[in-house]
């Protein structure tokens, strides 16, 4: 079963993304906080689904930045990571934090399904 890691501040949005890739197999964890990019390597995520603009983002990272960081290590490089922000400029975001794909919000459950599935490498 492939492991998701979900980090967004909006708790509706990320309760609505828990419970469809649930439906579907995953094994979710969830966050509202950058904070548990410190446990990464203990979650061991198959893909990180990686909100742009966290409510904390003044006083830590945003995702641009925390998905850079994560792929330049080579420890943590090998995960997908989808940005997923409102923003106009996301394609160039997830491009500028070398991010495997983004989700513009507001998105269809199913495209975000679709996206998932496109990403996670069989084991």
């Amino acid at each position: 079963m492939a492991k998701v890691l979900v980090i967004e501040d909006d708790k509706d949005i990320r309760d609505s993304i828990v419970y469809v890739l649930e439906e579907e197999g995953y094994e979710v964890v969830s966050s509202e906080s950058s904070k548990i990019v410190k446990s990464i390597h203990e979650i061991k995520p198959d893909i990180l689904l990686l909100d742009n603009w966290l409510t904390e983002w003044k006083s830590d990272a945003n995702g641009e930045q925390i998905s850079r960081e994560l792929k330049s290590d080579p420890a943590t490089s090998h995960i997908p990571i989808i940005i997923i922000s409102a923003v106009s400029n996301i394609k160039e975001i997830a491009e500028a934090g070398l991010a495997n794909d983004y989700l513009r919000k507001p998105f269809d459950l199913s495209a975000l399904s679709d996206m998932v599935k496109k990403h996670i490498i069989p084991a």
